[in-house]
C-alpha cells in the first residue's frame, strides 16, 4: 500500500518570498504527523498545497497514490479539513451549512450524516441556530464535524481545539483518537498546543523559515534536545538555539 500522504520537494515562492522550501515527508495510514512552527513557518501555505488550493512552484504531492497535480479529482472527496479560522456561512444555520458540504461530498443521507456528527459532537441543539450566531467553541466544534462529514480518508487540522475549554478539548482529542483508529484516517495536525501534539502525533515536522529542520517522534524530539517538554523543543527550534550536543560537535 502507499504511504497516504508522499511530499516531495515542495516548494512555493511568492516573488522573491520563499514560503516553503524543499519540504519533504510521507505518512502512512492511520497516522498522525504533527507541523509545528512559528507564524510564517510556512505551515499553512503547506496545507494549501496539500489542499490543491495553491499549486506548487516545484514538488510534489500525492495523497492516497494519486498525484495531486493531474489526478486530484480522485482524491479529493477522501480528504477535508478543518480550521477554526475559516468561516462558515453566517447566515446559514448550522444544519444548512453541514448539509450543504455533505452534499457537495456525495455524501448518502446527508440529513442523517449530519444528525450523528450533532450528537457525536454534542451540538444537535445549535443545528437550527444561524452560524454567525455561534461561539467561539461552538464554532471550532461545528468545523470539525464539516472536516468529517464524509468520513476523510486524509484529514488535516489547523488548530482543531482552538477556543475550547480545557475539559472540551481532552473530549475532540479523544474523538479523533477514535476516529482515526475506526477509520485508519491519517491526519496532519498543524497546532500551537504542545501537549496536544505529544498525545496525538506518532511523528513531528518542525519548520522555520519555510524549511523543515527536524522532525521525529515526540519522545525523540525531547531526548535529541534534552527537554522536558516539546513546548521548549519547539522554543529552540524557533529561536534556533543550539543544544547542548550541537554546541559540542560543532565545537569538535
Amino acid at each position: 500500500m502507499p504511504d497516504a500522504l508522499e511530499v516531495r520537494g515542495l516548494r512555493k515562492t511568492f516573488g522573491e518570498v520563499v514560503a516553503v522550501d524543499e519540504v519533504s515527508f510521507s505518512a502512512a495510514s492511520g497516522r498522525t504527523i504533527g507541523l509545528l512552527g512559528g507564524n510564517g513557518a510556512g505551515k499553512t501555505t503547506t496545507i494549501s498545497m496539500l489542499l490543491g488550493l495553491l499549486t506548487p512552484t516545484a514538488g510534489s504531492v500525492r495523497v492516497l497514490g494519486h498525484d495531486l497535480a493531474t489526478d486530484r479529482y480522485a482524491v479529493l472527496s477522501r480528504m477535508n479539513f478543518s480550521s477554526p479560522y475559516v468561516d462558515l456561512p453566517h447566515r446559514l444555520t448550522v444544519e444548512q451549512n453541514l448539509r450543504v458540504y455533505a452534499e457537495l461530498y456525495g455524501v448518502d443521507e446527508p440529513g442523517a450524516r449530519v444528525a450523528e456528527l450533532a450528537g457525536q459532537l454534542q451540538f444537535a441543539e445549535l443545528l437550527d441556530r444561524p452560524t454567525g450566531k455561534l461561539s467561539a467553541g461552538q464554532k471550532t466544534r461545528v468545523s470539525l464535524a464539516k472536516a468529517l462529514v464524509n468520513r476523510p480518508e486524509v484529514l488535516l487540522l489547523d488548530e482543531p481545539t482552538a477556543s475550547l475549554d480545557p475539559d472540551t478539548g481532552d473530549w475532540v482529542r479523544r474523538y479523533l483518537e477514535e476516529y482515526r483508529e475506526a477509520a485508519g484516517a491519517t491526519i496532519l495536525l498543524a497546532s500551537h498546543n504542545m501537549g496536544e501534539v505529544e498525545r496525538l502525533c506518532d511523528d513531528v515536522l518542525m519548520m522555520r523559515r519555510g524549511r523543515v529542520v527536524d522532525r521525529g517522534a515526540p519522545a525523540e524530539l525531547l531526548a535529541r534536545y534534552g527537554r522536558e517538554t516539546l513546548e521548549d523543543v519547539f522554543l529552540d527550534i524557533a529561536r534556533d538555539r543550539r543544544t547542548g550536543r550541537d554546541a559540542a560537535e560543532a565545537a569538535q
